[in-house]
């Protein structure tokens, strides 16, 4: 059965706006997993916009079922890593100035560095995934550098300004997803997905896991976060 992994980034940039202690992403955490999430994600990037060391160091030790932590490929978050253990580390890219992740990893160009620094992760006792657009290429190269897990970039389909466009683009996800699972890949989906985009995927065995963090706190804003939660959780798992 697919598992929702829900990213709580949004409710740390909101407290970050008004450098405050409310609300709180561990808070926001501990009622996701109540409601029914399989999982817990932040992305602590380098400038600390939203997730905080803090908040990181308190989710490992309150989560009750899995912390993943996205980070840039950086000698910092190495090390962070190392301390905090979380149960699944993706790097993904990261830019100062975007607002969001923008797209997946250049790993066919990075192929030796990310071997490198993905041994050192492995060496370490974590589990690692990649965060990538769904093309042959990138899943292959990922295959390369011992990463167990991929995490396909939905942002082009979310996007998509026609239903047959965006019909188009899911099938190059599943065939990604199947290329990827056909290389002994685990395969995760996210980035752009909601309420809505999210139904294509139903009952399609090829996504193990779905990673949906904006499109939750939306609509958390106006029926409450476990409600958020638990009908996209119906929605995701068949």
């Amino acid at each position: 059965m697919p598992r929702l992994e829900v990213n709580v980034d949004h409710i740390a940039t909101l407290r970050q706006a008004r450098l405050i202690d409310e609300p709180d992403p561990v808070t926001a955490a501990a009622l996701a997993e109540l409601a029914g999430a399989d999982g817990i994600i932040v992305h602590l990037r380098e400038d600390r916009r939203h997730i905080q060391d803090r908040d990181l160091e308190l989710l490992r030790q309150t989560i009750k079922t899995r912390l993943n932590l996205e980070m840039a490929a950086t000698p910092e978050m190495l090390d962070i890593s190392r301390a905090v253990k979380p149960d699944l580390v993706t790097l993904v890219p990261e830019k100062r100035q975007e607002l969001t992740t923008e797209g997946g990893l250049e790993v066919v160009g990075h192929r030796a560095f990310l071997q490198d620094y993905i041994r050192d992760l492995q060496e370490a006792g974590l589990r690692v995934s990649l965060f990538v657009d769904p093309v042959n290429p990138q899943i292959e190269a990922a295959r390369e550098t011992g990463a167990e897990w991929v995490e396909l970039h939905t942002g082009t389909y979310a996007e998509a300004p026609t239903r047959s466009e965006a019909t188009r683009l899911f099938q190059e996800l599943l065939n990604a997803a199947r290329h990827a699972r056909s290389l002994g890949l685990k395969v995760k989906c996210g980035h752009g997905l909601n309420y809505r985009n999210i139904k294509p995927f139903r009952g399609r065995d090829e996504f193990a896991e779905f990673s949906i963090g904006h499109s939750i706190m939306a609509r958390a804003i106006l029926i409450g976060l476990e409600r958020a939660v638990r009908e996209m959780v119906e929605l995701v798992r068949w």
